[in-house]
Parts: structure tokens; sequence; C-alpha cells
């Protein structure tokens, strides 16, 4: 099972990306055996109304995410709390791939949700894209889930270090193991793969 980690802030070195860092070292430690992670800071998806994603001539990032994503059986997405919801790249990038061009990458799929804030956050942006994804799922007509077991990541700052590694919070870690624990037992369990959890 291939499992891509997505991180959805544009800026450098975002908490988002320390938690998507953090997040593939726990899926490794549970068995996960394919994991990799995309970020989103050389974002240059168009603005939805002003131009439209051309699947024969994508850009390289374009290119990368659409293979990255279209690859995983599992997709988990690290998703920065900007007031209260989802950041604009986010969003736009969904309006985007909304489309029977990229019907695929919303087919065959589990779906999973991490908030991040650097306060006491990342449940609103996680409800969000929930519903974002399970309205595109139906549009669309595909066959994917998403996982409701969510984790909001507090406090990142403090609870994960520059390179996405834990500080030690006990708390925090627990969180992350149980996520990722539900998260994968949902993925074998969809794709018919021994849950090895």
């Amino acid at each position: 099972m291939k499992v891509a980690v997505i991180s959805t802030s544009p800026r450098k070195n975002s908490n988002s990306l320390k938690t998507a860092k953090y997040v593939k070292s726990v899926l490794t430690e549970q068995g996960a055996k394919e994991v990799e992670v995309f970020h989103f800071e050389e974002v240059d998806i168009p603005m939805l109304g002003r131009a439209s994603l051309n699947k024969a001539n994508l850009t390289p990032f374009q290119q990368r995410l659409h293979d990255t994503w279209n690859e995983a059986d599992l997709i988990i997405f690290t998703l920065p709390e900007y007031n209260w919801t989802l950041s604009g790249e986010i969003v736009n990038t969904m309006h985007q791939l909304g489309g029977k061009d990229f019907a695929h990458l919303f087919n065959g799929k589990v779906f999973a949700m991490v908030g991040v804030s650097t306060g006491r956050g990342g449940r609103t942006p996680c409800l969000d894209m929930i519903t974002l994804t399970n309205k595109l799922i139906s549009f669309l007509n595909q066959y994917s889930i998403v996982s409701p077991k969510i984790f909001e990541s507090h406090e990142t700052g403090n609870n994960l270090d520059q390179d996405g590694r834990s500080t030690g919070n006990p708390v925090y870690e627990k969180g992350v193991k149980d996520f990722v624990d539900y998260t994968l037992k949902v993925a074998w369990k969809w794709h018919g793969e021994p849950c090895l959890v």
C-alpha cells in the first residue's frame, strides 16, 4: 500500500510540513512500507475562474502532485488552520481537480485529515476538508472513503522540532499514534490487505 502525506501549506518549513514528516515516521513505525511526503511550497495551481488545469500541459509542481496523489492508496492531508478554516491553496486545488479530467484522483482512495495549529486548533479545517472531499467523491461518482478519525496538531511548534521530530510530549505522541493506527486499519480494510497493526 502506498501512502502520500500531503502538506498543504505554501510556507517554507511550515508546521504542516513538520507534521507531515512526523506522521510519516509514525506510519513507518506502524508498518506502512511506502510513504511519501509531498508539500505545497511551490504550489502554482491557477485560481478557479481565471484559468483551469490542463491535464495535457501540467507544470512540474502540478505533475508531481498528480502523480503522487494518483499512485497513493491512502492520502493524508496536513491542513494549516487559517482563521478557523482551510487555506485558500487547498480549497482552490480541490475545486480545480473536481472535474472529469481528474476524477480518477478520487477513485479507490482512502483519505484522512490532520489539522495543524500553532495554538489550540485544527479541527475546523479537517471538518471542512472532509465535507469537500466527500462532496467531490459523490459528485464525480467515484468510489473512495474518508476516514472519520482526525488528528488536531495543537501547539505544533512546541511539539515538533524543525525537522519534524517529536520534542517528547507523550500526549501528542499518543494522539498521532492513535490516529495513524486507526487510519491504517481503515486503509487496509478498504484495500483488502491484512491488517498489520
